[in-house]
């Protein structure tokens, strides 16, 4: 993947690094942790436009949070609660749903700025701003703040670093492989609580 990236970055400069973010945005297994240092240390060798480069990936993060926002839209909260009564939703029952949206509908603004500098959460928060419908001016604002500054910082960490850049990515990988693991160990803790609470239910009813 990292000869893939230095081929992008080296090709279409700024906006290679830009469209690297965006397709990181909306796949998050494609590391920002790498893409962004190698676009400082090219930026510094002047090999990428230094004054664009920030800009760029900037509008490539938000151009892909965009898209995830337009998927939780599409999806909508209705439905996605209908769907969660349905025996086959194992992912969430509708009571906890509801107590998901109450939680974003009083502190999204928070949630979607502190998780643009989280990695995975970073691009998937995207989702459940669009599904609570928040005002798309302001998830965009929101959006933009906190993507530039993950992106100036690790950015800047690659202009800092040089030719070492790559270090960069050996202290974040740690962090993104724990909040993957977290992110599953939560997605089976919800099947495992909703098939629990189907067969308890499910028992209730046989006596």
């Amino acid at each position: 993947m990292a000869d893939w990236i230095f081929s992008i970055v080296d090709r279409l400069g700024a906006a290679g690094v830009g469209f690297l973010i965006f397709l990181e945005n909306v796949i998050p297994p494609i590391p920002s942790e790498l893409i962004l240092p190698l676009a400082g240390f090219r930026a510094r060798t002047g090999a990428v436009d230094a004054f664009w480069v920030w800009p760029a990936a900037t509008a490539g993060s938000v151009l892909g949070a965009l898209v995830l926002y337009g998927v939780g839209a599409w999806l909508g909260y209705e439905r996605l609660h209908h769907l969660a009564g349905k025996k086959w939703f194992v992912l969430s029952s509708q009571k906890d749903l509801e107590k998901g949206y109450a939680l974003f509908e009083r502190h999204g603004g928070k949630i979607v700025l502190l998780a643009r500098c989280v990695p995975l959460i970073r691009s998937l928060v995207s989702i459940p701003a669009g599904l609570a419908r928040m005002p798309l001016w302001r998830f965009t604002l929101l959006t933009t703040l906190g993507s530039a500054v993950w992106n100036g910082l690790f950015i800047g960490l690659g202009w800092v670093l040089g030719e070492n850049w790559d270090q960069v990515e050996g202290y974040v990988d740690p962090v993104s492989k724990v909040m993957l693991v977290v992110g599953v160990l939560v997605v089976v803790w919800l099947v495992l609580r909703r098939l629990r609470a189907r067969n308890a239910y499910q028992g209730q009813h046989r006596r």
